[in-house]
């Protein structure tokens, strides 16, 4: 019998818009092709907030300026690097599976950065090593929680780090 895959799992505390940012631009300073951040939570908890920071973090990297607005509508919004492709998608809308093939996710998840709003819309194709992000309401001391899983331990050594840095700043 095949033992179930370790999930790593952390939360990080975000006390303002400030820590979004920081944590939106950590990730960005990692991003590689083939990564995968699904972003999970209720609406107005800082899906789209934390995905606009990390974009325009990487497309600074690159002297790129681009307006990154929400794909709310659009359904998908790209994004070029001269290193790597980004797809921000939020699926919210998504009415269908067929609906959900034709946007061709399945292609881009590995050979780009992929951000995915409202990722319980993937269902079973929600890549195995993809980085999840939960974005909840906190309480009158901390803005949001933000627990983070995966089951990969170089990127859960990395989360650490950051969860590490955020304690301390």
């Amino acid at each position: 019998m095949n033992s179930p895959e370790k999930l790593f799992k952390i939360n990080i505390p975000l006390f303002a818009e400030s820590d979004t940012i920081r944590l939106a631009h950590a990730f960005a300073e990692k991003a590689i092709k083939g990564t995968t951040i699904l972003l999970n939570g209720e609406v107005g908890t800082g899906k789209t907030f934390f995905a606009r920071n990390l974009i325009q973090k990487l497309l600074m990297k690159y002297g790129l300026n681009e307006d990154v607005p929400s794909p709310t509508y659009t359904l998908i919004q790209s994004y070029q690097t001269p290193e790597i492709d980004i797809i921000h998608a939020d699926l919210y809308r998504i009415k269908s599976k067929t609906e959900l093939m034709e946007l061709g996710l399945t292609d881009a998840f590995e050979n780009n950065l992929c951000l995915i709003e409202w990722p319980d819309k993937l269902d079973l194709l929600i890549p195995r090593d993809a980085i999840k992000i939960k974005l909840e309401y906190g309480n009158k001391k901390i803005s949001r929680i933000c627990t983070i899983e995966c089951h990969d331990k170089k990127k859960y050594d990395f989360l650490r780090l950051m969860q590490h840095r955020s304690t301390i700043s």
